[in-house]
């Protein structure tokens, strides 16, 4: 196993002024252990492109490579299904050169020239088929250029938004979509069981969160922010989160049985960029702690029954200005009076009465869908939390999204969305909410109405009318929403939350009046929109046929009598627990099993009833294990 370790005199990054053939060519020359490049487009699935292209061949052609599509590949290696197609698939990689460049270094892998690493450059890249772009990156590069044009546009034209901020629209140089996200993970072991339980009792009991790391695991942490510092990300803080058991130690001063719970975060950057960021860092946190023997999950729910790991999405808009002051956009005038201005209130009520469009952006996946459950720290249900009053800010944890704010620094205010994962899309994720804010922004501004207004209706009760908000919703809540309200009462209120990737894919095929929020300025595209449901519908089916029912049916294969047949109490538990194997797994002369009536409905392309059989399914193999758990605790 290779030890990892940090060089910190490689070069890491190339920023956006180098981006030219001068700069290019004589870095890249004094770096000799930079041997590759890889240009890096990111498909409508997340999935990042990577190839290997020699440096000499790179440099030779640097000036078509700045200034042309010079690398191609085919549709069958990229996500975009309707678009690049057997008969037409050709794609090409546009290097993006307004942002920062990456240099990914192998260490398993020495020059044998100097003893470095071998390092590849990777450019992220936009993907273009018929002379359209038509990837993730290019999707969030065009709302970020259209919410800054449009933004402007209302600006210029209403004098009063900009005097609120105490500035003149001449003033300001260029608007842009500040984000930030908080990736969690979990570390473990290699071929190694943690007992459920134990997680769950840990868990309960807060032995994990933000203790003290220890040994490897505590060594490829801290490496991981060293190295994310050379990268340029500015991380701000790394820690234990609730998940984990404490390890074994070996006679050898070694821990096994690891299996903890990660967070690790860093500052805010502009959209793109920090999209960038965030799937560089996933690269090297896998990396580093994979070099010290240790396994690396990004799934939203890698266990059943404890926490699920989430990326907090934080977003606001901010004004650069000519003399070199920053305003956020979100705050209000003084934020020792309201909790947001008006176009703050604008794009909160946006993102909040277009959420649907939002969430098939974000929760995509059946793990994703087990993450967002009552009981782990995780959002079931869209609503917000602003803060109990004025002077206490939010600290609700069972809300989709609170608002963040420091009286004392109006820069501060961004909204934080809670529901997003680690494998969420962030550069469509992104994108969706910033055209939804962006409509209600839009309404704030020309509605002619002050903040105080907007707030009295965003807070409206259940049952009120709005303007612009729904009737028969409620959109604030500063309670703990599953100790205040009953799942039917959280549905009645806030509505009902999807259930399945279906649920929440088929709105965007079948609503044509909301759909145009999302085109809007031509950001997506119809063609963009089915291409993404297509693939995503093909990769939930996909799961559900090749992963889901096989782990579901090893599990009932584990499920054995271990009774004394003489005990009534365990006979009886021990009958109902085998009715529901057979109900979920065995097929008998007088019906089919639950998971050949999914097969069936996959085979049939009927998601509706797949759905639902997805659902029946969830429900019997939790109330199995269930079952069967109060069976085992039952020996002796």
């Amino acid at each position: 196993m290779t030890q990892f370790r940090i060089y910190p005199d490689l070069l890491y990054l190339l920023p956006v002024n180098t981006h030219n053939t001068k700069d290019l060519t004589e870095i890249l020359a004094s770096h000799p252990e930079i041997r590759f490049v890889s240009l890096v487009g990111i498909d409508l699935a997340g999935n990042d492109t990577d190839e290997k292209i020699p440096i000499a061949d790179f440099l030779d052609n640097l000036h078509g490579y700045l200034n042309g599509h010079v690398v191609q590949t085919d549709g069958s290696s990229v996500v975009l299904p309707g678009i690049a197609t057997l008969n037409d698939g050709r794609v090409d990689f546009e290097p993006d050169k307004d942002v920062i460049w990456f240099v990914d270094y192998n260490y398993e892998h020495l020059d044998p020239t100097n003893g470095n690493p071998v390092g590849t450059l990777r450019i992220p890249s936009f993907l273009v088929h018929n002379s359209e772009k038509v990837c993730s990156r290019s999707i969030l590069k065009r709302c970020a250029d259209r919410f800054s044009s449009v933004l402007m546009g209302l600006l210029k034209k209403d004098t009063a938004l900009c005097q609120d901020f105490g500035m003149q629209y001449s003033d300001i140089d260029r608007i842009e979509l500040i984000v930030a996200t908080e990736l969690e993970f979990w570390v473990s072991s290699p071929d190694e069981q943690i007992n459920t339980q134990l997680l769950t009792i840990s868990e309960s009991l807060k032995e994990q969160y933000w203790k003290r790391t220890k040994g490897v695991v505590r060594t490829a942490l801290e490496q991981v922010v060293m190295l994310l510092d050379l990268y340029g990300f500015e991380p701000e803080m790394a820690h234990k989160e609730v998940g984990g058991v404490k390890a074994h130690l070996t006679g050898k001063g070694e821990f096994h049985n690891i299996m903890e719970q990660l967070e690790v975060d860093w500052h805010y950057a502009n959209a793109l960029q920090s999209a960038d960021y965030e799937l560089m860092a996933r690269i090297f946190i896998k990396e580093i702690f994979r070099l010290h023997g240790l396994d690396v999950s990004f799934s939203a729910k890698p266990l059943q029954g404890v926490a699920g790991s989430g990326e907090h999405t934080h977003v606001n808009a901010v004004a650069y200005l000519k003399d070199g002051r920053k305003v956020n956009l979100f705050s209000p005038a003084d934020p020792k009076k309201d909790f947001l201005g008006i176009i703050g209130w604008g794009a909160l009520m946006g993102f909040m009465k277009h959420y649907q469009l939002i969430n098939p952006f974000i929760s995509v996946t059946t793990d994703a869908f087990n993450r967002l459950q009552p009981g782990f720290e995780a959002p079931t249900h869209p609503v917000v939390s602003l803060g109990k009053d004025i002077d206490t800010p939010s600290r609700n944890r069972t809300v989709l999204l609170g608002l963040i704010r420091n009286t004392d620094s109006s820069i501060q205010t961004r909204f934080e969305i809670r529901s997003p994962n680690p494998h969420t899309n962030t550069f469509l994720c992104l994108s969706a909410t910033y055209q939804c804010m962006l409509e209600g922004i839009e309404y704030a501004v020309r509605s002619g109405r002050n903040s105080q207004d907007l707030e009295s209706e965003f807070c409206k009760p259940y049952g009120a009318e709005g303007q612009y908000l729904e009737k028969d919703r409620l959109y604030r809540s500063e309670e703990d929403i599953f100790v205040q309200y009953s799942a039917d009462e959280r549905d009645k209120l806030f509505g009902t939350p999807p259930s399945t990737v279906y649920d929440s894919l088929r709105g965007l095929l079948r609503d044509d009046y909301l759909i145009p929020i999302l085109c809007a300025g031509e950001v997506f595209s119809d063609g963009l929109i089915a291409s993404y449901a297509h693939a995503m519908l093909d990769r939930w089916q996909t799961e559900l046929a090749e992963r889901l029912i096989p782990d579901n049916l090893n599990r009932i294969r584990m499920i054995t009598p271990a009774h004394n047949s003489s005990n009534e109490y365990d006979e009886g538990l021990w009958k109902e627990i085998n009715k529901l194997r057979n109900r979920l797994a065995k097929d008998t002369a007088d019906y089919v099993s639950i998971f050949k009536e999914i097969r069936m409905a996959i085979d049939a392309k009927n998601l509706r009833e797949l759905s639902r059989l997805q659902q029946l399914m969830n429900s019997l193999q939790t109330e199995l294990l269930t079952l069967y758990s109060e069976y085992r605790q039952n020996q002796i």
